[in-house]
């Protein structure tokens, strides 16, 4: 592997491991002209391309690179780390070869997008819809981030509290505790 540092070619191994949920392997190299170390990525070659059809009909090859940073434009400045959008990029990576061969459309690939960083983050996910969903004007976009904002977040250690039932059981057992205090 060549150096991006000095350009020599002779270069050791110091550290392989799986990455990207075991569809690459990261090597951590140390050049020995320089003694430089870098990171390099090595991923299966897809023997049959993916395609994107586009919402004007075209089709492009699908670019990982491209939805990345599509995903990192929403989320400037925002709480999202680089490992949670990468972990959105294999859960949409994984969702698109789980359910097509060759060609998935654009639109697919907008809404898997959407949703993940509806879980992830409101704001981010506003942006990102206002450029994909291309709202004709203002009020469009205000209604869909107040719709966004009245959903409630998602958050995976939150236990629930009350299901429907308990709700009503419980409220059934204070009416019956105010009906004996007030004899």
């Amino acid at each position: 592997m060549q150096c991006p540092f000095c350009g020599d070619d002779d270069d050791k191994v110091i550290d392989s491991r799986s990455s990207e949920g075991g569809q690459a392997v990261r090597r951590r190299r140390q050049c020995l002209a320089c003694n430089r170390r870098f990171t390099t990525y090595e991923r299966v070659e897809e023997t049959t391309r993916i395609m994107v059809i586009k919402k004007d009909g075209s089709r492009v090859p699908y670019d990982r690179q491209r939805l990345l940073s599509g995903l990192q434009k929403a989320c400037y400045k925002r709480p999202v780390s680089d490992k949670q959008l990468m972990q959105i990029v294999e859960i949409i990576e994984e969702s698109i070869f789980r359910n097509y061969e060759k060609d998935v459309p654009s639109s697919f690939i907008g809404d898997t997008a959407s949703d993940c960083l509806r879980k992830t983050d409101k704001v981010a996910f506003i942006r990102f819809a206002s450029v994909y969903r291309e709202f004709e004007d203002v009020g469009e976009l205000i209604e869909h981030a107040e719709e966004v904002r009245d959903i409630p977040d998602e958050d995976p250690d939150q236990k629930i509290l009350f299901d429907a039932s308990d709700k009503d059981s419980k409220s059934a057992q204070s009416t019956d505790r105010e009906q004996k205090a007030q004899k």
